[in-house]
């Protein structure tokens, strides 16, 4: 398994995966599930618990935005690097060194509760965290290339179908870390799925294919030199920026306002991640079949989004009680609505690079995959952080509704960027036909 020929799909390659696949395909696509589960079932644990943790080892709840939101920033620069250079370091050999990493760091942050309380325990957090990033970041850009390089045809429909083991991690994530936390303390959780994560190791090993392409001269500033590109990305950011901003903020607000217990926070999250894990793979398979829909789901979602998290809380403009049900009905509607913005723009700003003249292959996935993680973990650090300060000097339900506003004008833009180039291509369409009406009586006389 050396080249591009030997994971190359067959003539069936445009069909989707729910058809026949070659047997390096299907392990392909076993190998991905199991790195999405279990790197996000471990990214995950910390929502329900460890904000409160943080606090009693003396970390103020803008500190801990800081924890969630350092992760993010390891990971942009990550993502940037391994994206860039893919193809020198190996597609396969980045997956795998990743996880290691990842797993390794899991487990030393389940013994941090061992470290004294302060300046200590807080600069562990962030150093442990760091490297953690790290290592994520080189496992998921190398998962997202390695997809798009094997099912060029059904990119959306394979990343949508991955979806639902992601979004398997996150649902079982905090109830499982909540459980483990409440019955067996800080420890545990992080040792156990560290030790899932490391298993993950040599069963890739195994299964995962090699490739090997040659290096592309191409650079991110060019690929963020196109407008579209870069609306997509703001949407990308939206949607990350609101998911870190619940996990370093839901937790504490629902255990305030509703005395609600860890394990029945992270029942709670589950309003969020199985919407999600349900509309991913759907939305895969209808922006395969049909593409020029992908714009129009990312706006639609972006504006559900909007208008979620203006409820979520709800916003104090709205002069609405916090309720729990309302609460647990806005996070579906946040899931299923980051099912439709969030799978379309991986596949979109890949056509968006080819129609722009970027080599195809492993290069130019590696760049898009890194792209993609370096937005997504800048959304990531904004969220918390930023979230953070607002829970903090203002309330929860303000802060939400920032993050709605950010996913509004996400949408709008996009959108009006949308009916421009609608009109633009009709112009030109209108302006070729009247050529051919004022050439047609000269070329017949």
């Amino acid at each position: 398994m050396e080249a591009d020929s030997e994971v190359e799909p067959t003539d069936h390659r445009s069909t989707a995966p729910r058809f026949r696949m070659s047997r390096q395909q299907t392990l392909t696509l076993i190998s991905m599930a199991s790195v999405n589960f279990s790197s996000m079932i471990c990214y995950s644990i910390l929502g329900p618990f460890f904000p409160t943790e943080a606090l009693k080892k003396g970390a103020s709840q803008t500190v801990v935005g800081f924890i969630f939101g350092s992760y993010a920033v390891c990971n942009l620069f990550g993502s940037l690097v391994m994206g860039r250079y893919i193809v020198q370091i190996g597609a396969k050999f980045m997956l795998i060194a990743g996880l290691f990493v990842s797993s390794g760091c899991t487990i030393l942050f389940g013994l941090l509760d061992r470290v004294p309380a302060g300046p200590v325990f807080i600069t562990l957090c962030f150093v442990v965290r760091s490297i953690d990033a790290v290592g994520f970041a080189a496992a998921m850009t190398s998962t997202f290339a390695m997809t798009a390089k094997i099912f060029p045809d059904n990119v959306a429909t394979v990343l949508g179908s991955l979806e639902i083991f992601t979004g398997l991690g996150l649902i079982m994530g905090p109830p499982v870390g909540g459980w483990f936390y409440q019955s067996f303390g800080y420890e545990v959780p992080f040792l156990l799925l560290g030790c899932l994560l490391l298993v993950m190791v040599p069963f890739n090993v195994y299964v995962l294919p090699s490739i090997e392409a040659d290096p592309s001269k191409e650079s991110f500033f060019r690929l963020l030199s196109h407008a579209k590109i870069l609306l997509i990305c703001y949407m990308i950011f939206t949607l990350s920026a609101g998911l870190g901003f619940l996990d370093a903020t839901l937790s504490l607000f629902a255990i305030k306002t509703f005395d609600l217990s860890n394990g029945y926070v992270g029942l709670i999250m589950l309003g969020l991640s199985l919407p999600y894990c349900l509309a991913s793979p759907l939305m895969g398979i209808f922006t395969d079949k049909y593409p020029a829909t992908r714009i129009l789901l990312m706006v639609a979602g972006g504006l559900i989004t909007a208008v979620s998290f203006c409820l979520l809380g709800p916003a104090p403009f709205f002069h609405v009680p916090s309720q729990l049900w309302l609460l647990v009905v806005m996070l579906g509607l946040i899931g299923f609505s980051l099912g439709m913005t969030a799978i379309p723009t991986f596949p979109e700003i890949i056509t968006c690079a080819y129609e722009n003249g970027f080599q195809e292959g492993l290069s130019t996935l590696g760049m898009v995959s890194g792209l993609f993680g370096a937005v997504w973990s800048l959304g990531m650090f904004y969220g918390p952080v930023v979230g953070g300060l607002i829970t903090q000097h203002l309330s929860f339900q303000w802060a939400a509704a920032v993050q709605g506003a950010l996913a509004f004008l996400g949408a709008v833009l996009l959108a009006l960027y949308a009916l421009c180039k609608r009109q633009q291509q009709q112009q030109s369409h209108e302006e070729e036909g009247r050529l051919t009406d004022e050439h047609t009586p000269l070329l017949n006389g």
